[in-house]
């Protein structure tokens, strides 16, 4: 496909992580002699055998994020998962065998975890897991730091990717372009602050959230189910991590919440926060010039966004 990384590029982009994360690892005084990729999509993940470190090197990324972005968003990750682990909730912990920070090599920036065995014998249960959200909700309202105000909208990615997509006819229909545009000029305002979000949702509490769909990023260990991938943690309301999973797992969540004494889901927010996802959907087509994948990956979604009520129902 013309305008595309070609699949030895890809390739050659993923050696070079193997090797920065390989290279990190030796010098931090690790066994690296059998270090394999494990994943490969929007991040390279390398397990460093036959030490019990993984490490998660971020490679298809918009064209601001710059090392120094990466990182502090790394070390709120850590921070946060890292007080999880240290209270005794079930997440995939930071290695406790290297310094619980960011590491860049080579143009890349890193996090480095403990290696888990996984189950993945069975499928995800997402209304199970859907309920497991509110128990996480109940352990991050006592996260003691500062996190910024929904980051994880990302809203520079959606402006930037629509604005790229202009000159990619091939990837977004001009007339889907034109109406992804007049969407977002009117969520933005929305989530793009703390302040635009409450004068449109007025008294809807905010907290420490997951930020990338925790139901589907909650995995199966050889001692039960843990948390994982928290990379967009923020603070927000908490449909932000109930976000298109659907009634089923909406119900889910407001029972365990109710039993959990956390407040029920606003479906006013859920409708607004469903068409913000949306957006960033549409947007990260930015990046199938990166990951052609995307290409055929995002389709249902883009179908299913054309169908959904205009920006959730706000502004006409």
């Amino acid at each position: 496909m013309e305008g595309f990384m070609t699949p030895d590029q890809m390739s050659a982009r993923t050696s070079r992580a193997l090797a920065a994360a390989v290279a990190a690892g030796r010098d931090l005084g690790l066994d690296v002699a059998d270090a394999k990729v494990i994943y490969d999509v929007f991040s390279v993940v390398v397990h460093l055998a036959p030490s019990p470190v993984v490490v998660r090197v971020p490679t298809v990324l918009p064209s601001y994020a710059d090392a120094d972005s990466q990182a502090a968003r790394q070390r709120q990750e850590l921070d946060v998962v890292g007080w999880l682990a240290d209270q005794g909730h079930p997440v995939i912990p930071p290695s406790p065998l290297v310094p619980r920070e960011p590491v860049r090599r080579d143009g890349f920036s890193m996090t480095f975890w403990q290696f888990v065995e996984l189950d993945q014998s069975t499928e995800p249960d997402f209304v199970h897991h859907a309920g497991l959200v509110a128990d996480l909700h109940t352990a991050l309202r006592s996260y003691p730091g500062e996190l910024p105000f929904l980051s994880a909208a990302e809203p520079r990615f959606v402006t930037e990717g629509l604005a790229a997509l202009e000159a990619r006819p091939d990837l977004l229909a001009p007339a889907h372009l034109d109406r992804a545009r007049r969407e977002w000029e009117v969520l933005e305002p929305v989530v793009g602050s703390r302040a635009g979000f409450e004068a449109v949702f007025p008294g809807i509490g905010f907290q420490p959230i997951h930020g990338d769909a925790p139901a589907a990023n909650i995995v199966s260990g050889p001692d039960g189910v843990l948390y994982s991938d928290f990379e967009l943690t923020t603070l927000g309301p908490v449909e932000w991590d109930v976000a298109a999973l659907g009634p089923e797992c909406e119900a889910a969540y407001d029972a365990a919440a109710g039993r959990l004494g956390l407040r029920q889901l606003d479906q006013d927010v859920l409708r607004v926060i469903n068409a913000v996802g949306m957006s960033r959907a549409v947007a990260c087509l930015a990046l199938a010039p990166q990951l052609p994948l995307l290409v055929d990956a995002l389709k249902p979604a883009v179908e299913h966004w054309r169908s959904m009520p205009f920006a959730g129902g706000l502004g006409g």
